[in-house]
């Protein structure tokens, strides 16, 4: 599944304006969240999930590869964050970092092996791996099995943010969101950005301009996944516990979900995928596994009806009124 020029939003000097009086408006309401009456917990984890969607999206959307496998980010920067927590006894900046920096020396291992491969093979070798990783979280001790990593310490961030009171997680969330959002936002405004975007439309007309397409394409991997991993760690925080259900090819099935029903290709459509499928998990509870089918319902409705997802509609609809 790749990208189409027809399914994303062109870019223009009015249309990154926009996308940033977006981004300020955006702000301006997640500050104010706590001051709503609005639960801070489903937003918290509303906010991981949408980085984590904003991460897959910059492979897919601008890069047009497809993978499979991103839960092996998300779960494996939260066990490695969790396990340097409450076994090493680290701080919570050092705990992050510990997971980010593993989910990006796993996105590069994980790169280097799929990259080669494109389209359909590059989507399946993505989830061969990942649940090859799903399989060894299972066995090896320092995950505890289907029990997960339970209880851990949240910590005084930089040794004066008390991270257990929900207020200043609250905002240390929001802040840890908006800079994975503006180092995408960035890179996907750059002329790294552009050659991605080029290669998706038509790989070897991007070869004979005599860009070398698998480094542009691993590299996009490599943010991709790390930022993934940034995004689980954080989860860590808010959960208070690791498991294999981040793990589990699920997950990455979920992922997907987000991306395609806020917008593939579009700046804020993960976001509102990711806080419309959560939101839906959340609030939809007492229907047990009935919420897998509604969600399936909800997902082939979204895309015969909005082909190009809630915030690819919306700007569309926008741009033919000018």
């Amino acid at each position: 599944m790749t990208a189409t020029t027809e399914d994303t939003i062109p870019v223009s000097g009015r249309t990154i304006r926009d996308e940033m009086i977006a981004f300020a408006v955006v702000t301006v309401l997640l500050l104010l969240v706590p001051f709503t009456g609005i639960y801070p917990f489903f937003v918290m984890q509303a906010l991981c999930f949408a980085l984590l969607a904003c991460a897959f999206n910059l492979l897919i959307g601008y890069g047009g590869l497809l993978s499979f496998g991103h839960a092996m980010f998300l779960g494996s920067a939260g066990y490695f964050s969790a396990h340097a927590l409450k076994v090493w006894g680290v701080t919570p900046e050092i705990g992050i970092l510990i997971g980010t920096a593993g989910a990006a020396g796993l996105a590069v291992i994980t790169g280097v092996v799929a990259i080669r491969r494109q389209g359909i093979y590059f989507a399946m070798i993505t989830l061969a791996l990942s649940q090859l990783l799903y399989f060894i979280y299972l066995q090896t001790p320092f995950t505890h099995g289907e029990d997960g990593i339970q209880g851990i310490p949240q910590g005084y961030l930089f040794g004066v943010l008390n991270l257990a009171q929900s207020m200043i997680l609250y905002y240390v969330i929001v802040a840890g969101f908006l800079f994975g959002f503006l180092v995408i936002f960035r890179a996907i405004n750059s002329p790294f950005g552009e050659v991605l975007k080029s290669i998706r439309e038509n790989e070897q007309r991007a070869i004979s301009l005599g860009y070398k397409t698998d480094q542009y394409k691993l590299l996009a991997f490599i943010l991709s996944g790390t930022l993934a991993g940034f995004a689980g760690a954080l989860k860590v925080f808010v959960a208070q516990n690791a498991s294999l259900t981040d793990v589990h090819w699920t997950m990455s099935g979920e992922i997907v979900l987000m991306t395609l029903v806020g917008g593939l290709g579009t700046v804020f459509g993960p976001v509102v995928g990711a806080f419309v499928i959560i939101a839906m998990q959340q609030y939809l509870a007492g229907f047990g596994q009935w919420v897998t089918v509604i969600q399936g319902v909800i997902f082939v409705v979204c895309v015969l009806t909005f082909r190009r997802g809630i915030i690819g509609e919306i700007a569309h609809f926008f741009r033919r009124s000018l």
